[in-house]
């Protein structure tokens, strides 16, 4: 199992984490990741920590697809590859209906249908073999009805990579397959090494339609896990809970929720329901105390060293091959280096 870092999109302020990415460079880790919500966006911070390092991998986790089109974010790939010399990790995902429609002012369409289409698109622009040409639901390159001047165009730069890996996020059965049969990896959010077999299913069926020798040998299951630790157990998991409530409570509504669907179907479905209705009428505090400690301590690790320890031996045998580290502390990050790698 190697080990990844996620330093996540900013809050209200913006925050430096070059320190923290040199020494997870330092340390042997494999990839260092940045996000985007609605606030700060994943790419500059990403050019600003590869410029910073030397070898470890960058990558997205995730890039926005209704953000950009397809062409420009497989020009910033192989742009940000061609800077680092083949460090570049391309993680992309859907978002929610909330962020899409409501921040980006985009139809959220069909994802399942726009991924496909997506990747497709970037792998031909990297291939380089013939100008692009693609005609899909979702993306219709040359376009039709604009001027009629469009032609097809092939990339100006050879890319250092002709396929930069792709990593899709993913979290229901269409699109957890979907990335098992075209990507290169699967970034999981709120991942739980106890619930493998939900998702083992929607991956094999991924890995069968591929149509090669695709399986777990060769795919790259990275989840984010995010680590706190302290000697006090119910204080390192109440840093934990109000994540958890904003996402299983607010990052959706009603019926239209990806996250609440995840505590669904980890059995939590009472709580999810408790933490939703407080979120949804304003009462935040109410839907962070809501959040079961067993949840977050199937999805996090909390606690001094040793517990910590402990619980790391069910992500180190569960078949994950990348475990992305959400922390801020560099010293929990030479801890979980000591008992990881």
């Amino acid at each position: 199992m190697r080990l990844g870092l996620n330093v996540g999109y900013w809050g209200a302020s913006p925050v430096d984490n070059v320190a923290l990415a040199q020494e997870a460079d330092r340390l042997g880790f494999h990839s260092v990741w940045t996000a985007e919500a609605y606030g700060s966006d994943a790419v500059s911070p990403l050019v600003w920590l590869a410029a910073k390092t030397e070898k470890i991998n960058v990558g997205t986790a995730i890039m926005q697809m209704t953000a950009r089109v397809p062409a420009m974010t497989a020009a910033t790939a192989m742009t940000i590859d061609l800077l680092t010399q083949g460090r570049m990790l391309v993680g992309i995902g859907a978002s929610g209906p909330q962020v899409v429609e409501g921040w980006h002012g985009v139809p959220y369409g069909k994802p399942v249908t726009r991924a496909r289409e997506y990747v497709e698109i970037m792998r031909t622009i990297w291939k380089r073999e013939q100008p692009l040409e693609f005609h899909g639901e979702h993306y219709d390159i040359p376009c039709k009805g604009g001027t009629g001047l469009g032609k097809p165009l092939k990339s100006i730069i050879h890319p250092f990579r002709n396929s930069i890996p792709i990593y899709l996020a993913a979290v229901g059965p269409k699109n957890v397959a979907l990335a098992a049969e075209i990507a290169d990896g699967w970034l999981p959010i709120f991942f739980s090494p106890e619930r493998v077999p939900v998702y083992r299913e929607w991956l094999d069926e991924g890995f069968a339609k591929a149509g090669t020798a695709k399986d777990l040998a060769n795919f790259d299951i990275a989840p984010t896990v995010h680590i706190v630790m302290g000697d006090d157990v119910a204080a390192c998991r109440n840093q934990i809970k109000p994540q958890l409530a904003l996402y299983i409570g607010g990052m959706g509504a009603k019926g239209k929720n990806f996250y609440y669907d995840i505590a669904c179907r980890y059995g939590y479905q009472e709580a999810a329901d408790k933490i939703q209705e407080f979120y949804l009428t304003g009462k935040k505090m109410e839907a962070i105390g809501a959040v079961p400690d067993a949840l977050v301590d199937e999805v996090a690790l909390c606690g001094p060293k040793e517990r910590i320890a402990e619980r790391l031996a069910a992500w180190k045998t569960c078949g994950i091959t990348t475990m992305i580290c959400g922390t801020s502390d560099i010293n929990t990050l030479r801890t979980i280096a000591e008992l990881a790698i």
